[in-house]
């Protein structure tokens, strides 16, 4: 494979993330070549009007000569397109996504030939927004964001170290972490609270009171329920893709709130505030030493 900065890239899917990632490579890899493909039209004509995307075309066009491929799809679209990426693909490609879960493109990977297997470096950036499409995309989603990359026993180091240096051209920190550990944490700290959300904002919409509650709604509501504006069919996707870590992440957090029900109802103040000082302590850590500039 030729120097990432002078390679040709194809991005299937100019949404947010696909449309962010060509964004950044267009500003620190200027000399490299990338190709958009999106059933959305209007993506690829604002991508192609604003020089994001060099060109476009049918998969064929877009895959044939591709040095590296970035599937930026919802992880079940990826799973199905996986056979016909490797039937277009030519023979050096490396091949890398963007999904927030990796089994079930783990399993659509063990049907492909191991040279291919070899060159699919599992990837997922820990980045993203409520708001979806390309017109939410931005040139600087990643930059100083963590990107997790899931490499197999199959997968060859050059194709690793292309994968690597693509995001931390597009201004990501990169780690590693095995597929199963990947599913479990994200299934805690981003598939659940997206439910939530979704979840809280149906019981409210469902009070006879509803039109009063979202009248004198506060930021506070806002701030929670924010997840809920993201995409509905991108989520519902993940949910079905890593239905057993949610399900099993949901138990916990299903327990954690029985508990704190008996509490409310015996009027406990105390324990309440010393199990509100220890999750304030423990977010409070969190932020500090995760997100430092305040991003």
């Amino acid at each position: 494979m030729p120097n990432l900065s002078h390679s040709t890239i194809a991005i299937l899917g100019i949404g947010l993330i696909g449309g962010s990632i060509a964004k950044a490579l267009k500003e620190n890899a200027p000399r490299a070549t990338l190709i958009g493909y999106d059933i959305k039209e209007e993506a690829l004509e604002l991508a192609l009007a604003e020089g994001v995307i060099d060109r476009t075309g049918d998969l064929k066009k877009c895959l044939e000569p591709a040095d590296i491929v970035i599937l930026a799809l919802p992880p079940i679209l990826i799973a199905k397109m996986i056979p016909t990426v490797c039937a277009l693909i030519n023979e050096t490609a490396v091949i890398t996504d963007v999904a927030s879960v990796k089994n079930i493109i783990s399993d659509s990977l063990k049907e492909t030939p191991e040279d291919f297997q070899a060159r699919f470096v599992l990837g997922h950036p820990i980045a993203g927004s409520e708001r979806s499409g390309y017109t939410a995309s931005n040139k600087a989603l990643f930059y100083n964001r963590k990107v997790i990359l899931s490499a197999s026993d199959l997968n060859i180091e050059s194709s690793i170290s292309a994968v690597r240096e693509l995001w931390q051209l597009a201004g990501a920190k990169v780690l590693e972490l095995d597929r199963k550990s990947h599913d479990k944490i994200l299934a805690a700290t981003s598939h659940l609270p997206h439910l939530l959300a979704y979840a809280l904002v149906e019981v409210l919409a469902e009070q006879e009171e509803a039109d009063d509650i979202f009248l004198y709604a506060a930021g506070g509501f806002a701030d929670v329920s924010r997840l809920a504006s993201s995409d509905p069919g991108m989520w519902s996707d993940i949910f079905v893709s890593n239905a057993a870590e949610t399900d099993r992440a949901l138990d916990f957090y299903i327990k954690k709130l029985i508990e704190l029900k008996e509490i409310v109802k015996a009027e406990n103040r105390l324990e309440l505030l010393g199990r509100f000082k220890a999750a304030k302590s423990v977010r409070d850590s969190f932020i500090q030493k995760h997100f430092k500039n305040g991003d």
